[in-house]
Formats: structure tokens, sequence, C-alpha cells
């Protein structure tokens, strides 16, 4: 395949928390290369997945849902997010059927009008199985007032419908041009930091509202076995000493779980055997520690403003 047939662009994935951007990214992909979980801000990092359509590759931006921030983790965050829009070839504004035109999404469409450059950007209305005909429509018609969207669809991230759609408008979208990835890549985040979000979204699915949002897990070493097998170690880093009860559970019970749930994914997405090691440890100051935003593939001066 010579240059000149090729195409290869990057797609950002913009939205309020929970948005389904990281369920979309997945299917895209076809592979799991971004923590989904039902409790909002999960995805801190820039996790880019690869997609090949023909002879087109879309390198998708799943970026941290955008809200109001509070904190330094928070400001890094949104940053992250408009940065991602702001290095795209397309734009992609997801929005809840359910939720239709919330705060939220009317402060990112001001801010889109501000900072929109020469990218086309699209409307993804996700979750469409949960209201009816004539909602979606009049959302459809709001939205499109208040932004001037290249395109809209109207989707479910979660079953499929209207993802080919999408997916085929996009290709349409990206330059010509040779591929930025090898064809068999899904994502360039190192293995080492896909292996620490599998681990931090089985503590949020296990502990819910107890989940500590001042938490991170690290991969602080990966070790390639003879027998083909991986050990691998990680360190989660709880904010308080009280935190780190949560985590570990009435005699450990929780951490194993953790520990069983994230190492059962990992085997299936690497496809051998791993001996996963799981510690947890209290380090009170680790939101202001610019190696852990490193880690998370996250500004730390981005935080300061």
């Amino acid at each position: 395949m010579n240059d000149a047939a090729t195409k290869a662009g990057f797609v950002a994935l913009i939205g309020e928390p929970n948005a389904g951007k990281s369920t979309l990214l997945n299917r895209m992909v076809g592979a799991k290369v971004s923590i989904v979980t039902h409790k909002v801000q999960t995805t801190r990092a820039r996790i880019r997945g690869v997609a090949m359509e023909g002879a087109a590759q879309l390198i998708f931006i799943d970026t941290p849902g955008l809200f109001k921030p509070r904190r330094r983790l928070d400001r890094a965050m949104v940053a992250a997010a408009w940065g991602g829009a702001a290095d795209a070839d397309v734009v992609v504004l997801m929005i809840e059927a359910h939720r239709g035109m919330t705060e939220g999404v009317s402060a990112i469409l001001e801010t889109l009008a501000e900072r929109a450059g020469k990218s086309p950007v699209a409307l993804a209305i996700n979750k469409i199985d949960k209201v009816k005909s004539e909602v979606l429509l009049a959302l459809t018609k709001d939205m499109n007032e208040a932004y001037p969207f290249a395109e809209t669809f109207m989707i479910s991230a979660e079953r499929g419908h209207g993802c080919d759609a999408l997916r085929g408008w996009l290709v349409d979208q990206v330059p010509e041009g040779p591929h930025l990835y090898p064809e068999d890549q899904i994502a360039d985040l190192p293995m080492r930091m896909i292996a620490a979000e599998m681990t931090r979204e089985k503590l949020t699915l296990r502990l819910h509202q107890e989940l500590p949002y001042e938490l991170t897990v690290e991969t602080e070493s990966w070790e390639e076995r003879k027998d083909g097998t991986a050990r691998i170690d990680q360190i989660i880093y709880v904010a308080r000493d009280g935190h780190k009860g949560i985590v570990l559970g009435k005699g450990g019970e929780t951490v194993k779980a953790v520990s069983t749930a994230a190492r059962v994914e990992l085997e299936e997405f690497l496809g051998r055997r791993v001996h996963l090691f799981l510690q947890v440890k209290v380090r009170p100051n680790w939101l202001e520690e610019s190696e852990r935003y490193s880690e998370m593939g996250l500004d730390f001066k981005d935080g300061n403003s």
C-alpha cells in the first residue's frame, strides 16, 4: 500500500464526564484501551486508540471529561482535554440524549466557539435508546442552532448503533498521508500505563461511592519471564491512612478481588499468563508531585492556572 493511497488523522472525543467517550473509543478501536466506568472523571490521560478502516488510520484521543475544575488535578485534566481538541484534525462532541443541553454542554459550546480552528466539529448524541424520537429531533435542532456542527450523528456507543456512519464520516475528514502507527498497534500508551488504568478501573467498580478521588495506580515494575509469563508490580497511591483501609478491605479482601479482576483482564488483553502484585501506599501529597502527573500523561504545569 503506497503512501498516496493512505490517510491518517487525529480525532478528539470531547464532552462532559460520563458522556460515553471511552465506550465509543473502545468500540471504534475494537479493544479495551480506555477505562469505562460509571464514575465521572475516570479518564485522566489523553489516551490514543488507533483504528484501521480500509486505507485510513484514525487515531482517537479520548480526552478527560470537561467540567468545572476545582483543584490542580482537575485543571490539568481540563487543559489536557482542550489540548487534545486543539491538536486534532477532527473533533467529535459527545452528549447524552437523556440529559440534553446541560449547563456543562453550553459551556463547552461557548469554548468551542472561542477556540474553533479549521478542524470540523461533529455532534454525536449518545444513548439514543433512552429517549423518544421527538426528543432527539428537538435536541438536534437546539444543538445545531447553538453551534454550526459539520454533521450530527445519533448513536449508541454501547450497542454500536450509528457508529459505522460516524466512522465512515471520520475517514472522509482525515487528510491523506502515511500511517502514523503500525497497523497492528491499537494504542500509543505504554503497556505499563494501560495495565495501571485497568487496575484503577477495577478499583472504581469495586469501591463505587467509597472510592477516594485522590487515588492513582502506577506500574512500578514489569518483568518478562523466560516461561512467557509477565510479573507486574503496581502501587496504589492514596492520600490518607483512612483511604488505605478502604482499598485493602477487611482482611485484604478488596485489594485481592481487585487484583484478581485486573489480572484476568490483563491476561485476556495480552493473551498470556500474568502474575500481578498490588501494594497500597499512603502518599499525602501525591496530587502535588509532578512525577504522578507524568505517569498519568498530564502536564503538571497545567494545574497551576
